[in-house]
């Protein structure tokens, strides 16, 4: 299983990454990870997006979905032959609240959103409890946040990825992160003890979670633009004494 990083900015856009975004590939079979903003791009210098087995989102805030509206101009607008979309929609698991969300990008106003429908390209799946895409099972688990998220804890290749998404510590990245061979944690920011509940984690609380969850590597994402990386991968390897490395865009990694 092979992971690429499209895109690990954390709440926008920084200078040097795109906002959240990732490509899992295994068995000639590929699957995203978020699609925030910019990550269109990234995706398209590594693979053909008309290839793409599926799309997860984790929660549809802006810097893990914006880029879905640049997806559906592609797909709709310039499909490359042999590629029919209309034949081939693309599926997307997400929160069941997203075709009507996503269908917004694409109105000016509240009658033409209405009238918008998307499923000419997309086969839209509220997030089930696992799913099966080629050689990928899928877990998705619910995690703590201001708004409906899961994390994605993905087998393929008798190895696990699992992928916190954007969480505060909770009893579920046990579950998500059990034994598995890379936790893609986010880290948002240095560790302070006034940092609000329920939100994001900071770098020792993402090793925190590694060490709970027993995952044998850690990958630290999402850290915000003005957040000091060496400082949180500091802060996280004076609690997890495996291999952990803050991602960089572009940098594929072998789960």
């Amino acid at each position: 299983m092979k992971l690429t990083i499209l895109g690990c900015s954390g709440s926008i856009p920084g200078p040097e990454s795109p906002a959240s975004g990732y490509l899992v590939e295994s068995g000639g079979s590929r699957i995203v990870l978020d699609l925030g903003n910019g990550t269109l791009g990234a995706l398209q210098r590594v693979a053909d997006p008309f290839e793409l087995d599926a799309v997860l989102f984790s929660h549809l805030h802006p810097d893990h979905c914006a880029d879905f509206g640049a997806l559906t101009v592609l797909r709709r607008y310039h499909p490359a032959p042999p590629y029919d979309t209309r034949q081939r929609r693309l599926p997307v698991f997400a929160p069941a609240e997203a075709p009507e969300r996503f269908a917004a990008l694409h109105a000016t106003d509240e009658a033409e959103r209405q009238q918008t429908d998307l499923s000419d390209v997309f086969d839209f799946v509220p997030m089930p409890q696992e799913l099966r895409i080629g050689p990928f099972h899928v877990q998705p688990v619910p995690v703590a946040h201001v708004c409906p998220a899961w994390g994605f804890r993905i087998t393929a290749d008798d190895a696990v990825l699992a992928y916190t998404g954007d969480t505060g510590p909770c009893p579920a990245l046990d579950e998500l992160g059990r034994d598995a061979d890379v936790l893609l944690a986010e880290a948002s920011w240095p560790h302070h003890p006034e940092a609000p509940d329920g939100l994001h984690l900071s770098g020792l609380q993402a090793a925190e979670a590694a060490v709970s969850s027993g995952a044998r590597r850690l990958l630290l994402t999402h850290l915000q633009p003005w957040s000091d990386p060496h400082a949180i991968r500091a802060e996280a390897a004076a609690v997890f004494d495996g291999p952990v490395e803050v991602v960089e865009p572009g940098r594929e990694y072998v789960v």
